[in-house]
């Protein structure tokens, strides 16, 4: 009898096992069937079953992974993340072909289920077709009238900076993380177009929204991302930073909630304050509308689009602009001999100084590069059959600008990884732009708020430097390590500013 039982069970693990290398044979096979290259597809590394290169990309240095695959395989790769295969661009002339030649082909962004989870396919940065195109109009229309990017918003930027001033000065020349500081005053231009007022350095509410901001955009680029863009049935369910962000992104909407709730309270449709106000309008005046997408969920989620694109870049940049002027002293020195020549130290920059400040621009754009702030831009999605560089992209396939192969590209840049003015500077000291300047991508796509933006960076830099003079604290060497993330941000430091009045 006990011969028999032994039987029974040897012959039970055996069928265990022949079903559990049945499974494994199966889950690759129908993987391997499913996520093949399709014919005439861009190369690309060698995907592992299921997973693909999830986990053989360094995803705190997700840029610089792709930009070495670049050398092995070209300037238009293919690469799968766990069920999703992107096709990357590297190098200027593939950028161009893609996002300006076929522009409209790529005018669209796939659909990231983490995404979608935060937004419900509504907003400005992740739509696509009639709704981005409805949305975007109206807020650049909407904003301009408010002085978007015009010389009337002037005078904001350069009140904000006065109130920024007062706080560094605080500090009197001693060490101190200019991180939220310089994320409440960027933010408090954007804000008083969409808000219609600032906010005070004090306020802890917003501070804490101002962090939130930061763990999200590192969040989204992180492995946890991938990992929920890939299984979602699976990875809803469990813990991560993947559900943290979902939580925070609850927070902000519930901030801007409360804001637009504040306006209802004595909303005058003749009397339109701000980008909220008009947004409020035109959802009375499009009710019952075809194709109509004005809704008060909407508009929630085109102010977060605005709120957060709007803070975060800019203030990363000019984080990035200290800590560059802190370890280039003589070049800080260059950029304050010619505004002192140029301004003074009595009158306020304008934007009409620009082009007498040709080695001061110069800086801002040697910051932005060198900063590579949106190193891999946004994905883009083919909306039809493609071909992008010799190669066949079916419709339906996500497309990620890399930026960093072309701000870093030694074929377009003298020195790519050393900080240098000169890139932007003829042999006549005049500032010239070279075609692989491109922080802000281009295309349709192109970032919305470039305009105000490069305003920002003028005069904000403009003011810091005829005001203050940046130095680490004593002791401290300079270190521009990053934090990556769809921003690439300097990991936190501290810095010394000192009046230059005093």
């Amino acid at each position: 009898m006990d011969s028999v039982f032994s039987v029974i069970g040897s012959y039970t693990d055996w069928n265990l096992k022949s079903l559990l290398l049945f499974t494994i044979v199966f889950i690759i096979t129908a993987d391997f069937v499913k996520n093949r290259r399709p014919l005439g597809f861009p190369p690309g590394p060698w995907a592992l079953p299921v997973v693909g290169s999830l986990f053989t990309v360094d995803h705190t240095r997700t840029h610089e992974d792709l930009t070495q695959l670049a050398e092995k395989y070209g300037d238009v790769y293919s690469i799968r993340m766990g069920q999703v295969w992107l096709i990357v661009l590297n190098g200027l002339g593939a950028m161009k072909e893609a996002l300006v030649t076929q522009r409209d082909s790529l005018a669209d962004r796939p659909r990231l289920p983490l995404v979608e989870a935060i937004t419900h396919g509504q907003g400005m940065t992740f739509t696509s077709g009639h709704i981005w195109r409805q949305q975007r109009r109206f807020a650049l229309s909407t904003l301009r009238n408010f002085g978007f990017a015009k010389t009337s918003l002037q005078p904001v930027i350069l009140d904000e900076f006065s109130h920024c001033a007062e706080e560094f000065r605080r500090y009197e020349g001693k060490p101190f993380n200019p991180h939220l500081v310089m994320n409440n005053a960027v933010s408090n231009i954007i804000c008083s177009l969409l808000f219609g007022h600032r906010f005070e350095y004090s306020d802890e509410k917003f501070q804490k929204l101002l962090r939130w901001f930061g763990v999200v955009l590192h969040t989204h680029a992180s492995i946890w991302a991938q990992l929920y863009n890939s299984f979602t049935g699976f990875m809803r369910f469990l813990p991560g930073p993947h559900q943290t962000i979902k939580q925070i992104s609850q927070g902000v909407k519930d901030f801007i909630r409360a804001e637009i709730n504040e306006h209802k309270k004595n909303w005058d449709p003749s009397t339109q304050r701000d980008y909220i106000d008009c947004y409020l309008n035109e959802i009375q005046m499009n009710k019952g509308k075809d194709e109509n997408t004005f809704d008060e969920e909407n508009m929630i989620i085109c102010v977060m689009d605005l709120f957060v694109a709007g803070s975060e870049t800019t203030s990363t940049t000019l984080r990035w602009g200290f800590l560059y002027m802190a370890k280039y002293p003589e070049i800080q020195e260059k950029v304050q001999a010619e505004i002192d020549r140029v301004i003074g130290q009595s009158r306020q920059p304008s934007m009409e100084d620009r082009a007498n400040l040709p080695y001061t621009d110069a800086v801002i754009h040697e910051i932005q590069r060198m900063g590579n702030i949106v190193p891999l831009s946004l994905p883009h999605l083919t909306n039809r059959d493609v071909q992008l560089g010799g190669y066949n992209i079916p419709k339906g396939f996500a497309v990620i600008p890399n930026l960093t192969s072309v701000l870093f590209d030694k074929n377009e840049w003298e020195m790519p990884y050393t900080f240098n003015p000169g890139h932007f500077l003829n042999e006549e000291g005049k500032f010239v732009k070279p075609a692989a300047f491109i922080p802000f991508s281009a295309g349709k796509r192109l970032c919305p708020g470039e305009s105000l933006a490069k305003m920002e960076l003028f005069l904000f830099f403009t003011c810091f430097m005829q005001h203050f003079n940046f130095s680490m604290p004593a002791g401290v060497k300079p270190v521009t390590d990053f934090l990556f993330g769809i921003t690439l941000s300097p990991k936190e430091y501290e810095i010394c500013a000192t009046s230059r009045q005093e």
